[in-house]
Parts: C-alpha cells; structure tokens; sequence
C-alpha cells in the first residue's frame, strides 16, 4: 500500500496541509458505470449494503478513480432505523419511505435501541476491510443527525414542507425531546462503533434542518446537538456537520463542538469568514455546475479555492451530493485541478 494521505484530517484539525483535501458527497455510486452494473446485478443500496466485500468496493472506487483524499462510507443516513424498530425502505426515485411513521407520544416511547455489533455488523465489517487491507485515505463514517432522521420518522418519508415534523416539534415538545434523546442516544452508540471499527473522521448531516428558523433550531435541535458532538469529541477524531439550504444557520453549528463546518453553494467561503466562521470550512461547488462546459466549472471552483486558501483551513467538496449527470472523467479533472491550483497559492502563502 503507498503512503497513507492524512490531508483531510490535518486540513479538518487547521493544521499545515501543501494542497487542499477534496472528496465529493455522494461520490460513491450514483454516476459511475461500475456501480450501475453492481446495482443491475445485485439489486438496492440495501442490497450492497449488507454485502461487506462489495459495498467496500464501492466505497473504494472514486478513491481510485477520482484520486479524492478521502473515502465516503457507502451507506444511507436511515441505515440504522430498523435497529430501533422503524420499518424503512429506500424506494427508487423516491428515497426513504417509511410503513410505521411516529405519530403519537407512544410511538416514541416505544423506539427500541441500537446494538451496532447485533443490528449493523456489515456496515462494520465493510469498515474493517476498507481500513485493514484497502484504503490509503482516511474513511469517513457517517450518521444523520436527529431533526433529519426525526422528518422521515414522522413524515413517512421525503417532504418539501416538513408540515408534520414542525407541528410535532412545536405542539408535542416533551415527546418531540423524548425523541431527539433517543436518536442522540442511537447517533453517538452507531458512531462510535463506526470509530471503533476504523473510521477516521465523522460527518454528521443535518440535511434538512434548514428548514427551521435560527429560533426553532435553538430551542428544539441545538441542545441535542450539543450533546452529541460533545459525546463524540471523546472518539478523537475530526467531526463535520452538514445540512443543504441552512445558510442562516451557520454560526449556531461553528457553536457547536465539531472541527469542520460543511458549507452548500449558497453561502460563499468569504462570506462565512466575514460572518466569524473561523473553523475549516468544507465545500461548497454547486454541483448542478459539473454538468457545464469545463471553462465555467473550472472558474467557479477556483474562486471557491482562492477563498478556502485565504480562509486558512478549507476542505473542497460539493454543496450537496455528486448526481447521475456528472461524468466521473469530470470528477477526476475537478480532483486534479483542486490539488494543483490549491498547492500553487499555498505555496505563495
């Protein structure tokens, strides 16, 4: 194996890096003709999932294709929910679609808990072989976060609206707390054996709770945050929080106890700084542009490269998940632009 490339986690701890890390959300699958075949052949991300050899496959290809400084474990954020008795399915075109949604205060109290070694074990296994055999990049383990997962929970899958979430939020506040205890409870349990199997950083995505104001998210979702993120910095390793359209919301996560702050395309790197982010900074290419001519990829990402430079600490990525459109020939050119142009200005620094 060649050396093993540490970027990432100096970048995610502000330490001195000589080019700036990439890895692309969503990098695994999606757009890559290996993994259209694997899915023909082997049937649902459910399906990979619980088959270690082949979902590691997966996860290792953009490594190998795209020259990425970090792995992306192949999973979904709603993985672990049937440990707790939640009857989920991942509906092509659709996403999460959930049989038995959380509607009553009884609904939460009788939420089971999670033994990641019992419930889980080939997401663990898949880790094992990714970090003992195959990978020369830090893996980076996952988990959504409680606002996210609670949506699903109560929506009965994908919402543009979060009409049922809010009203449950607001109306039923003890049972709503009730509930993010449990998923906070369930988060640092699945994370820490994700830890402890190898990975060796964490992103943690919030992906809609964008949908709250700065108010509601104080109230309702900090505090469980907080805890989680605390209880995390106990496994030593860099922590990344994420979450799309959430703009407004991040000073409240630079609050929170985690290294990286994961920024989407519409609040520019600068503009972070200037509003007291200083943390790293993860992001943030708008990712409908990798369909676009190379000459308009190739300005905007280095305009987010000049900004992450000044920045200090900056990892590039997208501002959401790599989509089927985008040709891996792209993601390994924007991979290689990203390294040098990056190691150009650092080196001027």
């Amino acid at each position: 194996m060649t050396k093993f490339n540490d970027t990432l986690l100096r970048a995610a701890r502000g330490e001195k890096i000589d080019h700036t890390p990439a890895w692309y959300m969503r990098q695994a699958g999606r757009s890559q003709p290996e993994y259209l075949k694997i899915k023909e052949e082997h049937g649902s991300l459910e399906d990979i999932v619980r088959q270690p050899e082949l979902c590691a496959y997966v996860t290792k290809l953009p490594v190998d294709q795209y020259n990425v400084d970090a792995a992306i474990l192949y999973k979904d954020i709603v993985t672990p929910l049937p440990s707790i008795g939640i009857d989920v399915k991942i509906k092509a075109g659709v996403g999460p679609v959930i049989s038995n949604p959380i509607r009553s205060v009884q609904d939460v109290h009788n939420l089971g808990e999670i033994s990641p070694e019992d419930d889980v074990p080939y997401v663990l296994e898949t880790i094992k072989i990714l970090t003992q055999e195959q990978l020369n990049v830090p893996l980076i383990g996952f988990a959504g976060a409680p606002f996210t997962l609670a949506s699903y929970m109560i929506e009965g899958g994908p919402s543009r609206t979060y009409n049922l979430t809010k009203s449950f939020m607001v109306s039923e506040p003890e049972a709503w707390f009730t509930l993010m205890d449990k998923l906070a409870d369930m988060t640092i349990t699945y994370v820490t054996a994700q830890v402890n199997a190898g990975a060796k950083a964490i992103q943690v995505f919030d992906s809609w709770v964008g949908a709250l104001s700065v108010s509601d998210y104080r109230i309702f979702i900090k505090p469980v945050m907080e805890r989680i993120f605390t209880e995390l910095r106990k496994l030593n390793v860099p922590l990344i929080t994420f979450g799309v359209g959430a703009s407004h919301l991040a000073n409240e996560w630079h609050d929170l106890p985690v290294d990286v702050v994961g920024l989407d395309w519409r609040l520019p790197i600068k503009e972070a700084g200037e509003r007291g982010l200083t943390k790293t900074l993860q992001g943030n290419l708008d990712p409908t542009i990798l369909i676009a001519d190379w000459k308009v990829i190739e300005e905007r990402v280095k305009v987010i490269i000049e900004q992450g430079v000044e920045h200090g600490s900056h990892i590039f990525n997208l501002g959401h998940g790599v989509f089927p459109d985008v040709k891996p020939a792209t993601l390994k050119k924007l991979t290689e632009l990203v390294h040098t142009y990056s190691a150009e200005l650092r080196k001027q620094k």
